[in-house]
């Protein structure tokens, strides 16, 4: 039944002379203004230089006016980095660079590429890598502004030249071992499978992410960070206790070199429902309490307690079903393929890349809507702390992060709504119920309140 309405679907889209290139064009720039007057909205928000009437008491002037400025760099930055962004997918499209691309990887597989190893499938894998290499050195230039101008100004970057490029190049090599694979199974899954691919393709990518969700702490993080157990004494009996009161099957308690490429803070568990280990940023620790840090493990395990994770899980399943299936409708879309300069052939990868611009609207309202999920999710989690007795502390390590941090402290209703996973911390504080404290928060090593000077968290 599915299937038979996706066919009536496909041959009601596929009419000679369709538009798909100027729908595509309008789309993203529609998108794209969209987005930037909410930035000018939240950047208003960032000029401000009047402390938020819930932090007034615990966050200096100091602090706040740094947060500020912080905050309108990272927005500059954003807004040049999407005009350039823009721009290069404006190009891309215009001067149809897919077709371009496309040939020259074929010219490649043809030329140095043994008979056995021709077909789409090899094309379309050198296609990704080529395009791959381009957009990477493209957006070399702002990564490393990222990095070495705007972090490092505010004190937060702790990379070396020589680590950023050793992570570039462990991130390409990974893309190429475990993309080649996934990339050629998953091509050819769509080729033997037929109409009815997006089934079979579906169910291949739901054991990937599992396999994925499995091997990732294992394999992937030792190649970027080192993983030691976290000492022995009382923060470590604080949590082992707490997971065994809560039923959390924790198997180990590590913590995490976060400070060797960045000075914010995090934590998080990983690993399979039954073996579960946590992750504690050194960084975190550095700079909070033992009571502050077990509050931010409560409100994790809150998470895990109110299965956040496996719902969140659940329903990107049914989105990807839903993207694969709609993709069955464009797979042979003559018009939209002739419309981009391919006049005979119709690869596979080409179309899902087109048909992925064409979506780009309904993605919007998928983030929108994930956003209120995830918001909602994160209430809930600082409810199952306070519940459990964290209610201060964990309001205390919120403010101490954002200071840590300087994130924003307050943000416009739009912009968050569209943009933030997360309620703003005036919202969260408000929701715990926080009445704030007579005097600046301070430091765990120190009796001066937490400035600015104190972010190397």
């Amino acid at each position: 039944m599915i299937q038979a309405f996706l066919q009536r679907l496909a041959r009601f889209l596929d009419r000679p002379f369709f538009p798909w290139k100027r729908l595509i064009v309008g789309f993203s720039l529609c998108q794209f203004s969209f987005e930037n007057w909410l930035l000018y909205r939240q950047y208003g928000v960032f000029k401000s230089t009047v402390r938020p009437k819930a932090l007034a008491d615990v966050i200096t002037q100091e602090t706040f006016d740094k947060s500020q400025e912080y905050s309108r760099a990272k927005a500059r930055f954003s807004f040049v980095s999407s005009c350039f962004n823009e721009v290069k997918g404006l190009l891309v499209i215009t001067s149809d660079l897919y077709p371009k691309i496309w040939a020259l990887s074929g010219l490649v597989v043809a030329r140095f590429l043994p008979l056995r190893f021709s077909g789409e499938i090899t094309q379309s894998l050198l296609f990704v890598f080529l395009f791959n290499i381009l957009d990477t050195l493209l957006s070399l230039p702002f990564s490393y502004y990222h990095h070495f101008v705007l972090e490092e100004k505010f004190g937060f970057n702790k990379m070396t030249l020589k680590l950023f490029f050793t992570d570039l190049l462990k991130s390409q090599m990974l893309g190429v071992v475990f993309g080649v694979p996934i990339g050629s199974a998953a091509l050819a899954l769509i080729q033997k499978t037929g109409q009815s691919f997006f089934y079979y393709l579906w169910l291949f990518m739901l054991v990937l992410q599992v396999t994925a969700i499995t091997i990732y702490p294992i394999l992937i993080v030792p190649l970027f960070n080192k993983l030691e157990p976290l000492k022995p004494g009382s923060l470590k009996e604080a949590v082992e206790a707490l997971a065994r009161k809560l039923k959390f099957p924790l198997h180990e308690l590590y913590v995490i070199d976060g400070s060797r490429r960045s000075a914010h803070s995090n934590a998080y568990f990983a690993g399979m429902p039954w073996k579960k280990k946590i992750v504690i940023y050194d960084t975190l620790l550095e700079k909070s309490n033992d009571q502050e840090v077990e509050a931010v493990l409560a409100h994790e395990l809150g998470h895990w307690s109110m299965s956040h994770t496996t719902k969140i899980l659940l329903i990107s399943q049914f989105h990807l079903f839903y993207i694969f299936a709609l993709f069955s409708v464009f797979i042979d879309n003559g018009s939209l393929y002739r419309d981009f300069g391919f006049t005979s052939e119709r690869p596979i990868l080409i179309g899902f890349q087109l048909f992925t611009e064409v979506l780009s609207p309904t993605d919007s309202v998928v983030k929108l809507l994930m956003n209120m999920l995830t918001r909602k999710f994160e209430y809930e989690a600082d409810a199952f702390a306070k519940k459990l007795g964290y209610g201060a502390e964990l309001a205390r390590s919120l403010i101490k992060l954002q200071v840590q941090n300087l994130s924003n402290m307050d943000a416009d209703w739009m912009y968050s709504s569209y943009h933030y996973s997360h309620p703003s911390l005036t919202e969260r504080l408000k929701a715990i119920g926080w009445k704030g404290e007579q005097a600046p928060l301070k430091t765990q090593d120190s009796d001066k309140p937490i400035k600015a000077e104190d972010r190397e968290l």
